[in-house]
This record gives structure tokens, C-alpha cells and sequence, in this order.
């Protein structure tokens, strides 16, 4: 089987490993890839917005299977423009991917299913933020409704914080959605979706601060960690019967049934899971931990759901243990990233590439905010941490940082459900 993998990041290249060990996967390619993806499969280059240009390529390499990393492509309905062509495809059509393109759209197929979620008000003039803002708090959740690569939600106590944000999300073209606060600790739940078919993969956690503690601004995510020792047995189900599987049927009732993976992200509450977010693909970094567990031939799943016969696959096998990631980000992420410096260890075990290319004399170079992520797996989470870091310590890059507590407040027992 040849596939095809559009994207450049560390999820691509996570998807590229996967698909690596399965054994009847014969040939990978990436469009665009970056210089870890190169390691395993062709880069191309392609604009990964066009549907024309994506099928072109498809064609020319005869692609068995397409597998879309990153939202933008897929809002874009390159995923329609393969179907069209008669091209096995892992990624939902544009109207189904509206789930995490319009905020807006989420909201409201969340709640004619029924889903627990913040509430919320979408906010498109700048002389009504003030209004709006004295609905919400004293924590205020002001989210960019489009596409802003995880680092368009701020979370604050600070009015001014949240003003700003919702004035410059505005100003900036899009409407503004600010949200109730929802406590309790964070799950994120990626899940297998063919129509009605749903099939859960382990729970992770990411961490969305960029610095130890969960202090500063939000990221893409600087780290993650599967599975949660602290989640409750049989919560995985609850949230597959209560938020994912109602939102799969009611986007089939729309006429925009989902096809590819359903990223669900929640609070645990008191009264159980509530909807934070839905993604229309893998999330970075989450994937490259959840990833790492997986047994069952990545090939055969994605090939499931693209063939719409994710019903008939067998359950998913997964390793024994834990795996943890750890983001190696370029100077001055989340703001505008330095860039260009040539990149030592990137070639260790565990290390995967995001924002990384070549320069003129052929050195492995950084070329974005998030360069590497580390993944290392354990028994249980501590040696899955002490592998990631131990990995961590033989890559150097100048003025990068990365957070030294990726899971470690599930390792020490602190996190936990609030009580009702």
C-alpha cells in the first residue's frame, strides 16, 4: 500500500512512523514533509490548500491512501476533491470539518445533540465586547472563532486580558466566542469516526501553557502524556456515549457525516465530561504519545475508516505502559520564532521533527515555533518522563526551551475530579 501523508509537523511525522511498522504499507510520502519525515518517506511539494494540486500528486505517486494532518487543508475540502477523484482518503469533507473551523458550527450541533459544553456568545462588533465581557467571569474564556493553530483562546482573570483579545480577534476579521469557564482537569479523546461508527483511542492530556506550572500563554502544546492514571474506569465510554457518538449522529443527520478522526476536547467535572473544543484531525502533540502505544497496524486502521469499513475492524490493540512528549521550542514560540539555527541529536531515538529544514550546506536547521518533540515510554509515567528527558538531553538548540514537568503532576498524584 502507498501513502500519502499531507503535512510538515511532528504529527505528520508520528503518522509517518506509525505507518512505517505496518508491514503491508510498501511506500510513504509526505507534501510537504520536513527533515525528519525525509528519514522515512519522499518529500513533495505541493500546496496543501488545493485540491487540484493534492489529487495531481496523489495520481502521479499512485496513492493507495491520503491521510490529511492539518485542519487547514481539510477546511478547504482537499479531502472532498480525493473522494471526488475516486481517492482513499483519511480526513472529513469541508462541511464536516466546519466541527472545529466554525466554533460557532460546534456549538450549535452540540446542542441540538444534547452535548454537555461551556455556554457561550459569538460577539462580532467591537462596540459589544464590553456588554459581553460583564456576562462572563471572573475567568474569562475569549476564543478566536477560526482557525488560529491552538494559540487562539485565552483563558484569564485579568477583564483587560480578555478585552484585548476579544478586540484583536475582531479587528483581525473574525468573530470572537466568549465561553463559561469549565473546571475540572482536561481530556483529550481522539476518535476513530465513520459515519455513526465510533472507536475511541487512549486518553491523553496535553499542556497548552508554555511554561511550567501553566504559566504564560497559551501554544500548540508544549508536551502531552497517555494514557491518564488519574482518569476514572469507564469514563472513556461515557464520553464516547455521551458527547462523541451524538455529535456523529447528529452530523450525519445534517448531511455531513464525519469520515477520519474526532478530536474531542473536555473538562471532567463533577457532573462528568463538557465539551471544551472539537478538532477535525489529530492533534499535535497529543498524537505522537497516543501513537507510540498503538499495536494494531496504523495502516489497516486509517484504511478502515477511509473505506468506511471502520466497523468491521477488530479492536485496537495497544502497548502495555505509558509514553510522554516533550516540545523543544525555538526561541521567543509562542510570539514570531527565531529561526535557521542548525540543529544537534535531532536524529536520536524518540525525536521527532515539527518546524525543522535544511539549510544551504545541508545541516538539519529550525524553521518554525514548535522544532522537535520528544517521545519516550515507560512501564508507568515516571519512566516513560525519565526516557523523554533523557532523550531530550541529547538534542541542542540555541535559545530553545521546552516545559520540565510534562506529566508530572499526574505522576505525583495531584490531579483529580472535583467533587460535586
Amino acid at each position: 500500500m502507498r501513502v500519502l501523508v499531507i503535512g510538515s509537523g511532528g504529527r505528520e511525522h508520528a503518522l509517518l512512523l506509525g505507518l512505517d511498522r505496518d508491514p503491508s504499507v510498501t511506500e510513504l510520502h509526505a507534501a510537504p514533509g520536513n527533515a525528519g519525515t525525509a528519514t522515512l518517506a519522499r518529500n513533495h511539494s505541493v500546496d496543501a490548500k488545493s485540491g487540484d494540486a493534492v489529487v495531481a500528486l496523489a495520481r502521479e505517486i499512485g496513492a493507495d491512501l491520503v491521510v490529511i494532518g492539518p485542519e487547514v487543508p481539510l477546511v478547504h475540502g482537499v479531502a472532498d476533491a480525493l473522494r471526488d477523484a475516486g481517492i482513499a482518503v483519511f480526513g472529513p469533507s469541508a462541511t464536516a470539518a466546519q466541527i472545529e473551523g466554525s466554533k460557532a458550527f460546534a456549538k450549535d450541533v452540540m446542542a441540538s445533540a444534547g452535548v454537555a459544553t461551556a455556554r457561550a456568545e459569538s460577539v462580532t462588533a467591537i462596540a459589544d465586547v464590553d456588554a459581553a465581557l460583564d456576562r462572563f467571569g471572573p475567568t474569562w474564556v475569549v476564543k478566536d472563532d477560526g482557525l488560529a493553530a491552538g494559540k487562539g483562546v485565552v483563558v484569564t482573570s485579568d477583564r483587560d486580558e480578555a478585552r484585548a483579545h476579544a478586540v484583536a480577534v475582531i479587528e483581525g476579521g473574525n468573530p470572537v466566542l466568549l465561553e463559561s469557564f469549565l473546571v475540572g482537569p482536561e481530556v483529550s479523546l481522539f476518535c476513530l469516526v465513520d459515519g455513526e461508527t465510533v472507536v475511541p483511542l487512549l486518553p491523553a492530556q496535553d499542556h497548552k501553557r508554555v511554561g511550567d506550572g501553566d504559566e504564560g500563554p497559551n501554544t500548540g502544546g508544549m508536551g502531552a502524556y497517555a494514557p491518564l492514571p488519574w482518569l476514572p474506569d469507564g469514563m472513556v465510554d461515557r464520553i464516547v456515549d455521551e458527547v462523541v457518538a451524538p455529535v456523529a449522529t447528529e452530523m450525519v443527520a445534517r448531511g455531513a457525516g464525519f469520515s477520519g478522526l474526532l478530536y474531542a476536547g473536555l473538562a471532567i467535572g463533577p457532573d462528568g465530561p463538557s465539551v471544551v473544543e472539537f478538532n477535525c484531525r489529530f492533534g499535535d502533540p497529543e498524537t505522537q504519545a497516543v501513537l507510540d502505544l498503538l499495536e494494531t497496524p496504523l495502516g489497516e486502521v486509517l484504511g478502515a475508516v477511509a473505506n468506511g469499513t471502520l466497523a468491521e475492524l477488530e479492536s485496537l490493540r495497544w502497548f502495555e505502559g505509558s509514553a510522554v512528549v516533550v516540545v523543544l521550542a525555538a526561541e521567543n514560540y509562542p510570539g514570531a520564532p527565531r529561526t535557521g539555527d542548525v540543529i544537534s541529536g535531532h536524529e536520536a531515538d524518540g525525536v521527532l521533527h515539527a518546524g525543522t529544514a535544511w539549510n544551504d550546506a545541508g545541516d538539519v536547521i529550525s524553521s518554525g515555533g514548535r522544532v522537535l518533540s520528544v517521545v519516550g515510554r515507560g512501564a508507568d509515567l515516571a519512566r516513560a518522563r525519565a526516557q523523554a528527558y533523557d532523550r531530550l538531553d541529547s538534542v541542542s538548540l540555541a535559545g530553545s526551551h521546552f516545559r520540565t514537568d510534562i506529566g508530572a503532576a499526574a505522576q505525583a498524584g495531584r490531579i483529580s475530579i472535583p467533587a460535586g
